[in-house]
């Protein structure tokens, strides 16, 4: 499967590369404030290698997935945006996760504002969520920014969380 190639400004999202992104995304997922809302605790480096293995099958499996991001300017890795959707999950949904040295950069925003053109352009999505802890507020700050609102919650493996949703028409009212 070829994972299409996206870019933004300042970011290219593309396939993984193991020697050159899993030491970075190891150190990402082993960063108890990155993990804070996702797992609740850092991850070891064989989570780690099970994580980026799940991101590249799901590729494979469903045909779209969570593409490495990296800076262009720098071509250093930032972290992880992208679409999953596996076995028991509430939808079709767009996550990120980046390196704790790129917050407050809009990285998020900007790679997620541009996969969701690719979902709703490229493979005619006509609505995506985002599974949210009710304590992030920083994701929960870039959904609202992509023209998500609060839809429901959802008992995400014993662990309740927000859904955030947005319409291929809000998308454009926002990104317009």
């Amino acid at each position: 499967m070829e994972i299409p190639r996206l870019e933004t400004e300042r970011l290219i999202l593309r396939e993984w590369r193991e020697e050159t992104d899993f030491e970075t995304y190891a150190a990402m997922m082993a960063d108890a404030d990155v993990m804070r809302f996702l797992l609740g605790e850092p991850m070891s480096r064989f989570e780690a290698w099970r994580s980026m293995a799940f991101m590249v099958g799901h590729w494979t499996l469903r045909g779209y997935g969570h593409w490495a991001v990296e800076e262009r300017a720098t071509g250093q890795f930032v972290g992880r945006v992208g679409f999953l959707n596996p076995d028991g999950w509430p939808g079709f949904e767009i996550g990120w996760t980046l390196a704790r040295e790129h917050w407050g950069k809009g990285f998020a925003t900007e790679a997620a504002r541009r996969a969701l053109t690719h979902a709703f352009d490229e493979m005619g999505r006509d609505h995506v969520i985002s599974l949210i802890d009710p304590d992030n507020a920083a994701s929960i700050a870039v959904a609202t920014r992509l023209g998500e609102t609060h839809e429901s919650e959802f008992d995400l493996m014993g662990k309740l969380v927000r859904i955030y949703g947005v319409s291929r028409e809000r998308f454009a009212e926002v990104s317009g």
